[in-house]
């Protein structure tokens, strides 16, 4: 009972941030990245690519069109939204994971003026950057493709920087309740997959069964996917302001959980 009103008190409370601590925080790890960015891209780079030659061009051949577009244009913008969940997941789940525990980085930051709420905010931002850099990244090769139909694809930044930065709220809960390693792959399992499965990025959520057709609505790629699709094919409408509306309000709702959490986590 009093572990569980500490927790409420320190999800209620002001967050303890000074933005200049906080983007050093997002500064270190940036010098971390520059030696291994080549390395980082090709991981996050390949597999979407894998499912845009396979799908769109393969099994694209074979498919009519959907919702007016050909299968290929239906699945390159989506990609680009599912490129960057994973690639801010996987470091808001096993990087994070690896500076709190075994390098004792999050330790070694709040010896200094740095608190540890500027230390989570730092790693939720360079989550957010991630996944940003990563989506353009294949923003422009769907580009190259002849796939971007339209200048709003500009704006495409926009979406992907809502959407990621709920992973790295997601994440980063997840990662201050694992054990080791291993339990990862349940976040994966259960949480990371079904979403880029079954929200939009292969087929219209309509197709889904009708008892469970309203469960993409409450995942942040679902809400992207919406945005972006549209954005590439100049087809934008004022309902896409919903969706970057409930992107807003994850993030808003749920920042406070991750602050709280990890501290918690390095305290016990």
């Amino acid at each position: 009972m009093v572990k569980r009103k500490q927790l409420f008190n320190g999800i209620t409370a002001i967050p303890d941030l000074s933005w200049p601590l906080v983007m050093k925080v997002v500064y270190r790890n940036l010098l971390v990245f520059k030696k291994t960015w080549k390395a980082n891209i090709m991981f996050n780079f390949i597999e979407p690519m894998l499912y845009l030659w396979a799908m769109g061009f393969g099994l694209g051949v074979y498919v009519s069109q959907i919702e007016g577009l050909s299968y290929i244009d239906f699945l390159a913008p989506a990609l680009i939204a599912s490129s960057a969940m994973f690639s801010t997941t996987y470091e808001m789940t096993y990087g994070s994971f690896t500076r709190m525990g075994h390098q004792k980085v999050f330790q070694g930051m709040v010896a200094t003026p740095v608190s540890m709420d500027d230390v989570v905010m730092g790693e939720i931002l360079y989550g957010t950057f991630k996944g940003v850099l990563y989506g353009i990244v294949f923003l422009i090769v769907v580009a190259l493709f002849g796939l971007v139909k339209s200048p709003w694809a500009l704006l495409t930044p926009v979406p992907l920087a809502l959407m990621v930065m709920s992973f790295s709220v997601m994440s980063l809960v997840w990662t201050s309740i694992a054990p080791n390693y291993d339990s990862f792959g349940y976040f994966f399992t259960l949480l990371i997959s079904p979403m880029f499965l079954f929200a939009g990025v292969f087929f219209p959520v309509d197709n889904l069964p009708a008892g469970i057709r309203f469960l993409p609505w409450f995942t942040p790629l679902y809400h992207a996917v919406e945005v972006i699709r549209p954005l590439l094919h100049g087809k934008v409408a004022w309902s896409n302001l919903a969706d970057l509306g409930w992107l807003a309000a994850f993030v808003v709702l749920t920042i406070r959980l991750p602050l709280t959490m990890v501290k918690n986590r390095l305290i016990q």
